[in-house]
């Protein structure tokens, strides 16, 4: 399988960022519903992951990235960004009307702001990394009820009552209750990789591959690639998106 990978550089907030995505649709499903963006403009990256395999699933992802990167403004704030999340989570909703099933997904975006600093949007489960000197961390939270059980121990890691709840989302666009992102903020250091990511990737890559990957491929593209690659080399479980993104010094 071919895999077509997305280059982009940008300078902001002080720093050169050179990011790289890709997608690809693995074995169990026909179709892609992980959805991308890499704006060539300015800092704003991406990924959504519809949920099911559905028309839903594809409607619901592709509104959702269009809304959230026509509304997002240049001069970022998290008021803004909640605006923008708002937006999608309304036209998201506004989709589902006319189709007779689910119609929801995740999403994760990274936008810099006005500053050496970046905000992360994070609603569901895809997830955001930060590479720093060695340590891989991970910045975003799950919004499922398997984050909440690992956390509160009601369950093991590995018990299928784990497995179970990792599909059950208490938050993503589209939800009735119009749920809310998180909002973080995070500093560009040089050095930095920061990996943005559906669950496609990080249910099939351990922690240590991760950090293998991005911590020795110093083009992003390369390392994106190579993500994508293990995936399907993993079994290709489910469709699998990545952002990478090098922050590198203003020269």
């Amino acid at each position: 399988m071919q895999i077509e990978i997305h280059k982009v550089a940008w300078s902001a907030a002080g720093r050169r960022l050179t990011a790289a995505s890709g997608s690809v649709v693995g074995n169990r499903y026909r179709d892609n519903y992980d959805v991308v963006h890499l704006d060539p403009g300015r800092f704003l990256a991406v990924v959504a992951d519809g949920m099911g395999d559905g028309p839903g699933s594809a409607a619901a992802g592709r509104t959702a990235v269009d809304v959230f990167v026509r509304d997002v403004p240049a001069t970022c704030s998290p008021a803004a960004l909640r605006v923008a999340v708002d937006q999608a989570q309304q036209e998201v909703r506004r989709a589902a009307r006319t189709l007779d099933e689910l119609t929801g997904c995740t999403m994760t975006a990274m936008v810099a702001d006005a500053h050496a600093a970046a905000w992360i949007v994070q609603i569901g489960d895809s997830r955001a990394y930060r590479l720093r000197d060695g340590l891989l961390e991970l910045l975003t939270t799950d919004h499922t009820v398997a984050w909440l059980g690992l956390l509160y121990g009601w369950f093991a890691p590995d018990s299928p009552d784990a497995r179970t709840a990792r599909y059950r989302l208490t938050r993503y666009l589209g939800h009735p209750g119009n749920a809310e992102p998180d909002i973080l903020n995070v500093t560009l250091h040089p050095g930095d990789v920061y990996l943005l990511c559906t669950d496609g990737v990080t249910d099939q890559l351990s922690y240590e591959r991760l950090i293998q990957l991005l911590g020795t491929n110093p083009d992003p593209a390369a390392a994106a690639h190579f993500l994508l690659e293990d995936t399907l080399e993993a079994g290709g479980a489910d469709n699998a998106t990545a952002v990478v993104i090098k922050v590198e010094p203003t020269i």
